[in-house]
């Protein structure tokens, strides 16, 4: 196996490079003091989005630099799995870069399902607006009233009466329902209780204005709200849609999950690498400006040991997702699925020890917002639940590798 960037990759990766350097980099300080200022408190209703966005997604889109993320020549980048991952990588050492190229979750993941599990008439309505950057979407799984860890628990339902479907159920850490773009939902819920576990449930698109789409509330996390973005609770009361608004069929909720999580928590996991890589960088910077005792911080205490540790993790943490990402591309999600458990584990842990440590070395000033610390911490720790919490993943790793054994037996 080769993960050595392809041409393509290279191309790709030094564009967007540049692209960061001459237009994000500049101005992404100042956009987050600008943002917080415009975009404080719990009511999604009064958030915006600053100018400067749309501003550089158009420059992005102008310079080719637009849905890097979908295989798809016609429709993206053409780019596999793998030759994706450095540029996700790249991208996440910006808060702004997933957004400003149109690669930002969970949108990436919900074109993903409409290209290719949705009809013409869905994709013409719904995929066309996204990959153009006119809207945004959110994805409708998670639950307050079970433990979504098991995602078979989910109790919302969806009841087919005759050409429409009956939503009913409360959802929540939709990811970007406060955000003023957003204006589809991807409801997954359950539609036969008789089926086997992993065909009971379904996925339906909902345009957020339905009738009975009541968005309750914004969630914090670690006190922040994430506007203009937001991760919300959102219920559905009696909220009817036309059956053609269905995803395949009804009982494919857990096949389209599948499709849509593998690649998915590849981008989750090479951006949390980048981030990890700035936090780094980050931490050296402080750590070699500021003396203490006679010497450069970086050089007491046993810091240096701590960056060589980080600096293993991180390669380790790299080229685990790059095996798992090559995986996906030679063999499937399907058979890639103890990879992508074990990576999803491995990243987000590896961004959050690297953070904490970069947040010691800043002191007083790794917990303000003079440097994006706390940030970066609340993305690495939330990671650790979105998608899966690290048990499961843990537990999936372990089933396989006990298998091995009882092969052998």
């Amino acid at each position: 196996m080769d993960f050595a960037p392809s041409p393509k990759t290279q191309d790709y990766l030094a564009r967007v490079q540049a692209f960061m350097a001459a237009h994000i980099a500049p101005i992404e300080d100042d956009y987050l003091r600008q943002n917080l200022a415009a975009n404080s408190g719990a009511d999604w209703r009064a958030w915006q989005v600053l100018p400067v966005i749309e501003e550089l997604k158009a420059k992005a889109k102008a310079a080719g630099l637009w849905n890097l993320f979908l295989p798809d020549a016609t429709r993206g980048a053409g780019l596999s799995t793998l030759e994706y991952a450095p540029i996700a990588e790249e991208t996440g050492r910006s808060f702004l870069a997933p957004t400003v190229f149109n690669c930002n979750a969970p949108d990436t993941g919900n074109m993903e399902v409409l290209h290719y599990f949705g009809t013409d008439a869905q994709q013409q309505e719904w995929l066309g607006p996204l990959l153009a950057g006119e809207i945004r979407s959110v994805f409708c799984m998670t639950e307050p009233e079970v433990a979504s860890s098991d995602a078979t628990n989910m109790q919302a339902t969806i009841v087919a009466e005759g050409d429409e479907l009956v939503l009913n159920g409360r959802k929540w850490w939709a990811t970007g329902l406060g955000h003023p773009d957003a204006r589809l939902a991807i409801f997954m819920g359950l539609s036969n209780s008789e089926a086997a576990p992993h065909a009971r449930h379904s996925m339906v698109l909902v345009p957020l204005d339905t009738p009975g789409v009541n968005i309750q509330r914004m969630l914090p996390a670690f006190s922040d709200y994430d506007p203009p973005y937001g991760h919300g609770e959102v219920w559905f009361e009696n909220v009817r849609v036309p059956r053609t608004n269905l995803l395949r069929g009804l009982g494919d909720g857990f096949a389209i999950a599948q499709g849509r999580l593998g690649p998915g928590r590849i981008h989750h996991c090479m951006r949390c690498i980048g981030a990890a890589e700035r936090a780094l960088e980050l931490l050296i910077t402080r750590g070699l400006s500021r003396v203490a005792f006679g010497k450069p911080l970086l050089h007491l205490g046993g810091n240096l040991d701590r960056v060589a540790d980080l600096r293993m993790a991180i390669d380790q943490a790299r080229l685990l997702t790059l095996y798992a990402a090559w995986k996906i591309d030679h063999q499937g999600v399907k058979a890639s699925m103890n990879e992508i458990s074990a990576i999803k584990v491995v990243a987000p842990n590896v961004l959050q020890r690297v953070v904490d440590e970069a947040i010691q070395m800043h002191g007083g000033a790794g917990v303000s917002h003079d440097v994006p610390l706390t940030a970066l911490f609340t993305v690495a720790r939330a990671l650790r639940l979105a998608d899966g919490p690290d048990e499961v993943h843990r537990a999936m790793v372990a089933r396989v590798e006990l298998a091995k054994y009882k092969a052998k037996g």
